[in-house]
């Protein structure tokens, strides 16, 4: 094992104290952390579904007009890989799910304040492909070579995809015949389909809107499957962020509904 002696050693120009530059190092890195923690609490981190992502950029435009020194860090990504973040510690002080299943689970994590849990806004289920593509009902579906759907593991549009198709019976079927290709969010199963790589894809209303090529084919039969429900909450981190609490105090008012109703959402 090395050890260092604390002792004072001479060099040519000069003498250093071991003792007094680690003390200034020490200081220095506290410093550090210091600006760290500081520059972390003036932020207002959200982690936000990314069937969310269009609509949560323009409510923070919006915000920031009112509000230009709030410092905003969005996260998207699908709604259930997010909890995970969150459950291990990732930063956040405001989470929007896709889905009710994974704002519970956080609450059964002890993750959310849960008396600021809301329901933020509805949507639906679309299948999107070229004009071309042979599909005008879920009866259709097993005529198609690749369908693209995100992962039901924790993509809550995939979700709500198998469980339309289960109620049609033809979601194992289809999954034991290579028929489906799993995308890691909603918006990569559009591109799939946008792009012709896959005969169509599952979709979420308001993604379809965003297609270049794709088109709705047909709307998902809305006894198939729950309602799509976006529930926002804050966070326990949040603690003390004055900021994250003015910012969620905007998305869940009124304010931001004709932002919503522009995008296609519906209103909670």
């Amino acid at each position: 094992m090395f050890w260092l002696s604390f002792k004072t050693y001479k060099y040519k120009k000069g003498v250093f104290d071991v003792k007094k530059i680690c003390g200034i190092n020490i200081f220095v890195l506290f410093m550090v952390l210091v600006f760290i923690a500081q520059a972390n609490a003036d932020q207002v981190r959200v982690s936000v579904a990314k069937s969310l992502s269009n609509l949560c950029n323009n409510l923070i435009v919006k915000f920031q007009v009112q509000h230009p020194d709030v410092k905003i860090v969005p996260n998207f990504a699908s709604a259930g890989a997010l909890a995970k973040q969150i459950e291990q510690g990732a930063p956040a002080d405001i989470y929007i799910s896709a889905n009710p299943k994974w704002m519970t689970y956080l609450i059964e994590k002890g993750k959310i304040k849960t008396d600021t849990e809301k329901i933020f806004a509805h949507n639906a289920l679309v299948f999107v492909g070229k004009s071309s593509t042979d599909a005008h009902s879920m009866g259709d579906l097993r005529k198609l070579t690749r369908v693209a759907i995100g992962s039901p593991s924790s993509v809550p549009a995939g979700q709500y995809a198998k469980q339309a198709m289960d109620k049609e019976g033809i979601y194992d079927e289809m999954l034991k015949n290579g028929q489906l290709i799993m995308a890691k969010d909603v918006r990569q199963a559009l591109i799939y389909a946008d792009r012709g790589e896959t005969d169509g894809a599952f979709v979420y209303k308001t993604d379809a809107m965003l297609a270049v090529s794709a088109k709705i084919l047909f709307e998902v039969p809305r006894e198939l499957y729950n309602q799509v429900t976006y529930p926002a909450a804050m966070t326990k981190a949040s603690d003390g962020n004055a900021d994250a609490k003015l910012f969620y105090d905007y998305i869940v008012s009124q304010a931001a509904h004709p932002e919503m109703v522009r995008l296609g959402f519906t209103l909670p």
